[in-house]
């Protein structure tokens, strides 16, 4: 009775300490360990329920039987003996595997631990405690391998308690904290886990205290006591552990830093976003030859993509093809402002389309000398100055938020043109080495485009010039008329084609009026029209008629480049009072009678200049005093919009009305006729036969 009444005893002073009752399933029940006493003779005289489940065994068949009868083979007694002898005489504890017999005959080797017991009268017992040994193998096996991999691992582990104190902690972690896992013994989270945002990690770990759901794969940022000068990121995943009963033993934390693989994701995604640029940027600058519009599709294409104000800049030398100015200022044609947002910086810009001076000590100076970007990525008041034209501009600057600067110079086929800045105010981060070789991409492949429209607008200044020296400067009304004519090129600068006019005098005091358009455009076509005009002038002093001089012009028109041309040649006879036109291709002249309404003149079409083979003819029509001829190119009526038929109705009702002379019906038609955006060239001639 003392004995269990010690037992009970016993059991309620645990349960007033709070401890409980083991649940199944435990690690001896894992192990499978039975236990079975010996008395001093070798006899059975406690029998386990798992030596019932191990031997086979059931307690009333165990019970006061030798144990080497029933348990060990005979080969084996001598042994068993010994050892059993040893135990009980010197005390000591043997362990080791021994062979033991199963109740079905069977033999298996089990892992043992033999020791001696005593009870209170002195005498002596030997208990025995056996477990599978295969089972225990494999657990040996999977607590080193565990050992292993938590020791090894490059995640860092950590095991809380219910009170989320940590109870272990793995290599790893001690290198992400900083701190050795002796210290981290008994710390809570925010000491165990600072880098962690200790206070939301908390939380979490409660929640899942609480529910068992786990949270995995948490990304969150800081820094460590071993690196507190960097950045880092850690996916953090929290688990609930529980025994085989289900009792909650604590939480395990792991952490995985993922800074690298972040890094290289975001360096992914500037890639991504950079080829996205340039792939952008070959679509969308230079769709023209216009070189404002090139330099305005660069800065829209930079902005607010890589900077927050961008400028762009081409040497004056550059566009009047001079050589390379000494050392010393620059001279440049500001041709672009964009910035993302309204904001005064750009009013610390230079005008649009005036030539200004850049000191020597410039930035942007410095980064057409050299060829070379240059980067500032903190500006101060001493490196705005250096940026803007004047101190005024810099406060400006300094007022808008500048802080940081990139210039980048555009470089195509070997020659610098000019300069694109970039400015950051709204975007916080500074101008990195990545975003200097982005702007330098850009700017190469923009240099091309703004090049290429350079060189465009210097062949057709070229062109237009040239045109312009081979039409009439001044004319001297003819006998019997008065004339007035008007030329005016394509709406863009770029688009000269070569449409002339001429007022030729003839023998016998009459007049030829010549008005022709050559196909295409740019010095070619300029070129073709003059030499056009130099043989309409020729063929018409040899007093032929309009039908011969549109023959021979068509001859020598298919020997040019271009090689084809529209014109109409009107022979005006004032004794007769007879006019004779005759027309390559070209839309019909207007007759204004005197008094009645203007008409279209019926005329034999004929074809183009330059087709050859072609006959042509030639009308009369009689021209009295007062009666007015108007002779143009398709560029007065014609549009990309509008039917030429009610384009042709339009000029006649505007010729219907009279103006008080023929310069002002000049500037009328071509104020009211001439579209805006016109591509095309227009000449107009228009004669009047005096009273």
């Amino acid at each position: 009775m003392g004995g269990t009444e010690d037992i009970r005893t016993g059991w309620g002073t645990a349960r007033r300490e709070g401890l409980r009752r083991s649940p199944d399933d435990g690690l001896m029940d894992v192990l499978g360990v039975a236990a079975l006493a010996l008395d001093p003779q070798g006899r059975i005289v406690l029998w386990s329920p798992r030596a019932e489940q191990l031997f086979g065994y059931t307690a009333k068949e165990a019970l006061g039987r030798y144990a080497a009868r029933i348990l060990v083979d005979e080969s084996h007694f001598e042994l068993v003996l010994t050892l059993f002898s040893q135990v009980m005489n010197s005390g000591e504890v043997w362990a080791g595997v021994f062979p033991v017999r199963h109740k079905d005959g069977s033999s298996r080797l089990l892992e043992f631990r033999n020791m001696r017991l005593q009870n209170d009268r002195g005498g002596y017992y030997a208990l025995g405690l056996a477990a599978d040994g295969d089972t225990l193998q494999q657990i040996e096996r999977d607590l080193a391998l565990f050992v292993r991999l938590v020791e090894q691992s490059p995640i860092g582990l950590a095991v809380l308690g219910r009170d989320l104190r940590c109870l272990a902690a793995n290599p790893a972690l001690e290198r992400m904290s900083g701190l050795d896992a002796t210290a981290l013994l008994g710390r809570r989270v925010e000491e165990t886990l600072p880098f962690l945002d200790p206070e939301a990690v908390e939380s979490a770990l409660r929640q899942v205290l609480t529910t068992g759901v786990p949270q995995v794969a948490r990304e969150v940022t800081g820094r460590t006591v071993a690196d507190p000068e960097t950045e880092r990121a850690w996916s953090v995943s929290l688990y609930r552990l529980e025994d085989s009963g289900g009792r909650v033993l604590g939480v395990a934390v792991s952490v995985i830093d993922v800074t690298d693989r972040n890094r290289a994701a975001a360096e992914a995604e500037r890639a991504r976003r950079r080829l996205a640029l340039i792939a952008d940027a070959s679509v969308r600058i230079g769709t023209t030859l216009e070189l404002e519009r090139t330099a305005r599709e660069l800065a829209q294409v930079t902005v607010p993509v890589l900077a927050d104000l961008a400028a762009v800049d081409v040497l004056e030398r550059v566009l009047r093809s001079r050589p390379g100015e000494p050392d010393g200022p620059l001279f440049v044609r500001p041709l672009a402002v964009l910035s993302a947002r309204p904001t005064p910086a750009v009013h610390a810009a230079d005008a649009l389309g005036v030539t200004v001076r850049y000191a020597e000590d410039r930035l942007a100076t410095r980064c057409v000398r050299t060829g070379r970007p240059v980067r500032e990525p903190r500006l101060d008041a001493a490196l705005l100055s250096r940026i803007a034209s004047d101190e005024h501009s810099a406060r400006v600057l300094a007022e808008a938020g500048a802080h940081s600067y990139l210039a980048v110079p555009l470089i195509a086929r070997g020659e610098v043109l000019g300069v694109i800045d970039f400015l950051r105010t709204d975007n916080p981060l500074p101008f990195t080495e990545d975003d200097e070789v982005l702007a330098t991409e850009l700017a190469a492949r923009a240099a091309i485009g703004i090049d290429n429209a350079r060189l465009y607008r210097r062949q057709q200044e070229t062109a237009l010039t040239l045109q312009r020296s081979m039409l009439p400067r001044h004319h001297h009304d003819p006998v019997g008329m008065e004339v007035a004519s008007r030329y005016q090129p394509a709406a863009s600068r770029y688009e000269v084609g070569g449409d002339w006019f001429d007022v030729i005098g003839l023998r016998d005091d009459r007049t030829a009026l010549v008005v022709g358009d050559v196909m295409g455009s740019g010095i070619h076509a300029a070129t073709t029209m003059g030499r056009l005009r130099t043989a309409t002038q020729t063929l018409s002093r040899l007093s032929l008629p309009p039908a011969e001089v549109l023959g021979h012009l068509d001859e020598i028109t298919a020997d040019l480049d271009p090689g084809f041309a529209t014109c109409v040649y009107a022979v005006y006879d004032p004794g007769t009072h007879v006019c004779r036109l005759g027309t390559a291709g070209h839309l019909p002249p207007v007759l204004i009678p005197r008094g009645a309404p203007p008409r279209l003149l019926t005329l034999p079409a004929g074809a183009p200049l330059g087709v050859g083979g072609v006959e042509f003819s030639d009308v009369t029509v009689a021209l009295g005093p007062g009666d007015r001829l108007v002779l143009y190119t398709d560029g007065l009526v014609e549009t990309r919009d509008d039917d030429i038929d009610s384009r042709l109705a339009t000029l006649l009702d505007l010729l219907g009305h009279p103006d008080p002379s023929l310069e002002v019906s000049c500037d009328r038609l071509l104020a009211a006729l001439r579209d805006p955006v016109g591509s095309d060239d227009v000449a107009l001639l228009m004669a009047r036969v005096r009273e």
